[in-house]
């Protein structure tokens, strides 16, 4: 019978902006457990004015206070590891349950940062008031928008090759990491390679609502708690991320370069393809161009990336 497992936001229990294989598992878990991740957002110099009534959840207060090492720019929880999980297994994240777990959450720009900064050489802070029952953030531009929320987590990876070292989260690669994919939200599976014993598998960047693109640097950058089953799958050799939903199945692909990252994502559905039916890779690359859509999945992390969409039940 698999378990249930939930790791609160505590200084013990996080790393702010770095994957790791060295980090140790806060615990280890059977395959095919569920692990409910409690997950904060934004350092101090993110946080509203208390003269604006939005109250800095104790947990994140908690954080701040104890001052951890600082690499990147997001509060990961875990990581946690999987037993059985090994080097050229995938690990399958189905990710069964998103609670917002904070009434606000926050976007803003800065300096040398953003997809222009050469138009917006300043700095730009908005917090938004978020109405957890209606799902809804008001957004304080123009008369005001009422958003409706579509939660995930920016971030969600596994620990990467132990030759890498410490690495930031800003980046996504191979691991996942930051990922900033819209798609992959509440009924999703993310299915990531695995590098070492363990997996040992993080989450954080909760996003309240985010287009695709990411511009400014920030989604609605919000706390959350994510409910994940994390199961191993042995062998498979996945090289890169992937993903599915109810309705698609996506492939991912990061490069500094936004060509080659399209290439990626291209190259990586291709394969897809070619391993699920008996077409050839040209007969894939000709059937992508007919019924894949490709959009650009973020622009600000220094690694750009784009994601394939190919609808369910055209193929297989």
């Amino acid at each position: 019978m698999p378990a249930t497992h939930r790791i609160p936001a505590t200084p013990e229990t996080i790393r702010w902006g770095s994957f790791d294989a060295s980090y140790a598992p806060l615990i280890e878990v059977e395959s095919g457990d569920l692990v409910v991740l409690e997950c904060v957002s934004g350092g101090p110099e993110a946080m509203p004015d208390p003269s604006s009534g939005l109250k800095v959840p104790p947990a994140l207060a908690a954080i701040h206070a104890a001052n951890p090492p600082r690499l990147g720019p997001h509060i990961l929880t875990g990581p946690v590891a999987v037993k059985g999980a090994m080097p050229g297994d995938t690990l399958r994240v189905d990710i069964e349950k998103i609670e917002l777990g904070c009434d606000w959450g926050f976007c803003g720009f800065r300096p040398l940062g953003g997809t222009l900064p050469e138009d917006f050489p300043y700095k730009r802070m908005l917090h938004i008031p978020v109405d957890r029952e209606k799902r809804l953030g008001h957004v304080p531009v123009g008369p005001g928008v009422a958003l409706p929320l579509s939660p995930f987590f920016g971030v969600m990876g596994v620990a990467p090759p132990a030759e890498w070292g410490p690495i930031s989260t800003k980046e996504p690669r191979a691991h996942g990491g930051n990922l900033d994919n819209k798609e992959i939200g509440e009924g999703a599976t993310l299915y990531l390679p695995v590098h070492v014993p363990g997996a040992l598998f993080s989450a954080g960047d909760g996003h309240g609502v985010q287009g695709d693109g990411e511009v400014c640097i920030n989604a609605l950058e919000m706390c959350l708690t994510g409910h994940f089953r994390l199961t191993v799958e042995k062998g498979g050799n996945l090289a890169y991320p992937r993903a599915e939903t109810a309705t698609h199945y996506i492939s991912m692909g990061m490069h500094e370069d936004l060509d080659e990252a399209m290439k990626r994502a291209l190259r990586e559905m291709i394969g897809f393809i070619t391993s699920r039916t008996n077409l050839s890779a040209a007969d894939a690359y000709q059937f992508c161009s007919l019924a894949v859509d490709f959009h650009v999945t973020q622009t600000v992390n220094g690694e750009k990336g784009v994601h394939g969409l190919l609808k369910k039940g055209l193929l297989f």
